[in-house]
């Protein structure tokens, strides 16, 4: 796996060998779509290596959160952040996502852009839209995007959001949510 631009363009990052990383083409074309997100707030959940998340902040996002609940993951995640000598702007949550969504909504935290990427052949994207609709953690203007599986279909809405967009990469879809 590696960052694909900003600023630590091209360098390479670890991540453990059970999870599934997104593809560089799939992970370039997201921020594609997304655009420029500089100085927006980017949370990524079931972040396992952190690539997402740390591409974000290499493209210039403003304050990332990664959320993971797998110690490996966690450690690798450290890993990376002290690879690329990350502190203050990328804050890692060692919590299960529908917890960190509850803590987050604790503490008044907004953001505007809200990463999902569950384990496939579940139902996790379904119940982190709606927990994010009950906990209120996207900013007013903010986008939600899920990643799933072709088997594993999203509902065009869940709660406020709807799909406004869907985009199919061989067997993976990013679905785009916003209220």
């Amino acid at each position: 796996m590696k960052i694909i631009a900003g600023k630590y363009k091209n360098r390479i990052l670890a991540g453990p060998k059970h999870i599934r990383p997104t593809q560089d083409s799939v992970k370039k074309s997201l921020f594609d779509i997304l655009g420029d997100i500089a100085g927006l707030s980017f949370l990524d959940l079931y972040a396992g290596s952190g690539s997402i998340g740390i591409e974000a902040l290499s493209r210039g996002a403003d304050k990332v959160c990664l959320v993971e609940s797998d110690r490996g993951c966690i450690r690798d995640i450290g890993v990376n952040l002290q690879k690329l000598n990350i502190g203050q702007e990328c804050r890692v949550v060692e919590l299960d996502a529908m917890e960190a969504i509850k803590k987050l909504h604790a503490k008044l935290e907004k953001f505007d852009i809200i990463f999902i990427d569950p384990p496939y052949y579940g139902d996790l994207a379904k119940k982190s839209l709606q927990t994010i609709g009950a906990y209120d953690i996207l900013a007013p203007c903010g986008w939600i995007i899920v990643q799933h599986y072709k088997k594993d279909p999203v509902s065009p809405e869940e709660g406020s959001f709807s799909v406004f967009r869907k985009t199919k990469y061989g067997d993976t879809f990013l679905s785009f949510y916003k209220r």
